[in-house]
């Protein structure tokens, strides 16, 4: 038997080509993630060895401090770090966020990881965590370093003069030194380094530092060393050992690449999914084909276990073969998705692909499972077949079964999928976890119902199609012929199908709830703010309220307070304008309500009132960083908006107890509204500073989620684009399978006076047909799904409402019928070639 089935394999290579592409672009997704997160995860790894190579003790202050100043570290303390058993040298760590334009003033770098700090010299003069590669360490407080990623990205050379700014006006300093830094925040983003004094002054105030770290000397213990540190430093540093940081680094470097392995894991199983669909289509019909050789098998003593057995080697040989070209295509694939997720700026540390055995055993173990069970049923109809009926006719069809019981098992799905749908949405939040098992019994349900509604759903296009005369009546009675086949088909496009316009309605719906929302919160033609999430230079208020194009402003000035045992942040308004700039929706109170009150009023939205418990007229007293005692009352509730501060209270109340100004961003009405012509004459006006963005409301919506949304939904139409593949080639593979099998009918019809275009444009239009069918069907369970999708996401955002994105939907469906068109082209061409004689002899 396993001769028959070699003899098989190698007698139907072409037939079988489509099937074993189709396997292998799925095992090749499988084999691709595997190598992308060991490859990840191996760079995480090494990274950490590398970056903490010399660290054997770290001290920093908490994360997570909001009130009063962060801890530092003095000279003096480092003098005393020094003088302990065991240590070999210490390093003073000063870090902050530090802006940089390119040589052609264009800011560069990742937003929130444009990176400032201090090199350190040893005795050696030599930095550990940033080895010099060019020039030489900085001197003075006119002179940077920069990594070699940095210096690329803004096209700067040794000697150059960089502009960058920290947390005031544009600075300008030499380039003297190139490093290279193996620092996670350095992996796609940009870092500066300054002198010691320099970054001091920047950063923190004059000899202090805001970390330290200590190597030992070998054979120190880090866990005696790391408690003799705890006793010189501020009681809230937190202190580690280099062996904990490592263990830590690994653990949350391990944690990501399984979650991204997971994600890709569901994409490559879709993908092998939509696969099972083709597989099964093609082993249904060469079983069928074969009927006669099989009955032959068994008049000579073959029973059906034999019969079996040797359809499913044909299918583990198969899947053999297409596991081994799809682990070597992974190899590419995890080269696609390193490239994929660099370009969404996810800062992936470089290093060399990993291929590990696991993968190489994976590859082959998917290929033959997915493939043999897919086989299974085709080959236990195979053994099915007796022997006598079989060589009773040309091709023995196995018995049309009725689709009654189908019919009903569909039915029962497609009603427990709507129906549990509508049950987790109607759960709110709860739902949100649960929602993907009902949804996918909905899909199966419609899978399983799919031969059911070809034959209506067909017939609807049938008027239509006689315009085409004989083609056109041929080509749907031969799509509804076997309703089985056409449905495996058109499900293998359907799943796809559904998946990217769930998405796509989610996330155009998602967009477009955004910028209405922002158009309804924000007045303001533009909103300054520091790229780093933090506060504006000191002067920036003041000098865009000089400007002749602004009418109207107000900044919004931030500050931590403490009231009972828990911390809110406030934001001061200017109340005198603020209502030009913002349009909260009330439930109580008003905007005129910040005037109100003395100046104590404070306004809070629905969020905060919810958390702290407080309701309006109520009185809190608070306690601002400077220490001062105040009571404040609550004027007015608002909803809470994306797009508007938590808090708002008279800026000229907040000011007195701030130690300075802290302007998170500044609202601006102009004369000419916000054109970019506007915008550049306020960049101009705050001297281009890198740290700055000027941003108009359809900025603000993009990056409250808009712009990660375009962005997310790219890539996930990136790893479904293999599902959809697959299926296109199951379009082909069965209609190319079908001209085979029915080459003796497409005789008869040349007989009769078929033309050859004719026989083309019948199969192109039955490739039509089907590839629509499928189509529309993911379509309209996309659409479902997407909406049952944006019930959880109106918990994020006040303003969501479902949008139907016809404009997409049109471009699917002439998508599809392209490919329906374009999958029907090579078969069409077999169809029209076929010698007539030699048709009407075939068995």
């Amino acid at each position: 038997m396993f001769r028959t089935a070699v003899r098989n394999l190698l007698a139907h290579k072409a037939r079988l080509l489509m099937t074993m592409l189709a396997v292998l672009l799925g095992v090749a997704f499988v084999a691709g993630t595997l190598v992308f997160t060991d490859t990840v995860g191996n760079a995480y790894k090494q990274q950490s060895l590398t970056s903490l190579n010399h660290v054997s003790v770290q001290a920093e202050p908490p994360f997570d401090q909001k009130i009063g100043e962060p801890g530092t570290v003095g000279k003096d303390t480092l003098r005393s770090l020094r003088r302990l058993p065991g240590v070999a040298s210490v390093t003073g760590i000063i870090e902050g966020f530090t802006a940089v334009a390119g040589k052609d003033g264009d800011p560069i770098g990742v937003k929130h990881s444009t990176m400032g700090g201090n090199y350190f010299p040893q005795d050696d003069g030599k930095d550990n965590r940033h080895p010099l590669t060019a020039g030489r360490a900085p001197s003075g407080p006119d002179e940077v370093l920069m990594d070699t990623s940095t210096a690329d990205q803004g096209g700067y050379r040794l000697g150059d003069t960089v502009r960058l700014a920290v947390d005031g006006p544009v600075l300008h300093k030499k380039l003297v030194g190139l490093v290279r830094t193996d620092d996670t925040a350095a992996s796609g983003a940009t870092l500066v380094l300054f002198d010691d004094a320099t970054a001091q002054k920047l950063f923190l105030d004059p000899g202090q530092y805001g970390g330290v770290t200590l190597e030992a000397d070998r054979g120190t213990s880090e866990e005696r060393l790391a408690a003799e540190t705890r006793d010189l430093l501020p009681k809230d540093f937190d202190v580690s050992t280099g062996t904990q940081l490592r263990e830590q680094e690994r653990s949350d470097a391990a944690d990501s690449a399984t979650g991204l392995s997971q994600v890709l894991t569901v994409f490559a199983a879709i993908a092998l999914f939509v696969g099972i669909f083709v597989i099964g289509n093609t082993f249904t019909m060469l079983v069928t084909q074969r009927s006669r050789e099989m009955a032959l098998m068994r008049a000579v003593g073959a029973d059906r276990r034999q019969v079996t057995r040797s359809v499913l080697i044909e299918a583990a040989l198969l899947g053999l073969c297409a596991g081994a070209a799809g682990f070597v295509l992974g190899i590419g694939v995890a080269v696609g998705i390193r490239q994929l997720f660099g370009a969404t700026g996810s800062g992936f540390p470089d290093g060399p692909l990993i291929v590990s055995p696991r993968t190489v055993l994976v590859s082959f173990l998917v290929g033959v499972v997915v493939t043999m069970l897919a086989a299974y049923v085709p080959a236990r109809r195979a053994a099915a077949v007796p022997p006598v009926a079989a060589m009773s006719a040309i091709h023995t069809p196995p018995p049309v079964r009725s689709l009654r019981r189908r019919n009903a098992i569909g039915v029962a799905l497609l009603a427990i999928g709507v129906l549990g749908v509508l049950y987790t949405v109607s759960r709110g939040e709860e739902g949100r976890t649960t929602v993907f098992y009902p949804a996918a019994l909905l899909l199966i349900g419609i899978i399983v119902m799919t031969p059911m509604l070809s034959g209506p759903a067909i017939s609807l296009a049938g008027p239509l199609l006689r315009r085409f005369g004989v083609p056109g009546t041929l080509a749907p009675r031969n799509a509804r012929r076997n309703p089985r086949r056409t449905a495996s088909t058109a499900s293998a496009l359907m799943i796809g199908l559904s998946l990217v316009t769930g998405l796509t309605v989610v996330a155009v719906s998602t967009t477009a709830s955004l910028h209405r929302g922002a158009e309804n919160s924000v007045r303001a033609d533009f909103e300054i703010s520091a790229k780093n999430f933090d506060h504006l230079p000191a002067s920036a208020h003041a000098s865009l309220e000089k400007s002749a194009a602004v009418t109207s402003s107000s900044p919004q000035r931030e500050t931590t307070v403490r009231t009972g045992d828990t911390e809110v942040d406030l934001t001061g308004v200017d109340p005198r304008t603020i209502g030009g700039l913002l349009d909260p929706s009330f439930v109580s109170g008003s905007l005129a309500d910040l005037s109100a009150g003395g100046g104590k009023n404070l306004l809070i939205d629905t969020r905060t009132a919810d958390l702290e418990g407080w309701s309006a007229g109520q009185r809190i007293p608070v306690v601002y960083e400077n220490g001062d005692r105040d009571t404040l009352r609550i004027g007015g509730i608002y909803h809470d908006d994306e797009f508007l501060p938590s808090t708002m209270m008279p800026v000229a109340t907040l000011q007195p107890h701030l130690k300075e100004i802290k302007d998170t961003s500044v609202l601006v009405r102009t004369k000419a509204g916000d054109g970019d012509d506007v915008r550049r004459s306020l960049e101009r006006t705050l001297d281009r500073n890198p740290l700055v963005q000027v941003r108009n409301v359809d900025d603000l919506a993009e990056a409250a989620g808009g712009e990660a949304v375009t962005l997310l939904l790219n890539v996930l139409y990136a790893l479904l684009a293999m599902a959809v593949v697959i299926a296109v080639l199951g379009v082909v593979n069965t209609l190319a399978m079908s001209v085979h099998e029915r080459t003796r009918e497409i005789g008869m019809l040349r007989a009769v006076g078929l033309q050859p275009e004719q026989a083309k444009l019948m199969i192109r239009l039955e490739s039509l047909l089907i590839s629509l069918f499928g189509a529309v069907l993911g379509i309209g369970a996309g659409v479902f799904l997407g909406w049952a999708a944006g019930r959880f996401v109106t918990d994020s955002i006040r303003d969501y409402e479902m949008v139907i994105p016809w404009g997409r939907i049109a471009v699917a469906l002439v998508g599809a019928a392209l490919v329906g068109v374009l999958a029907g082209l090579w078969p069409a061409r077999r169809a029209a070639r076929l010698n007539v004689l030699t048709a009407l002899k075939a068995d």
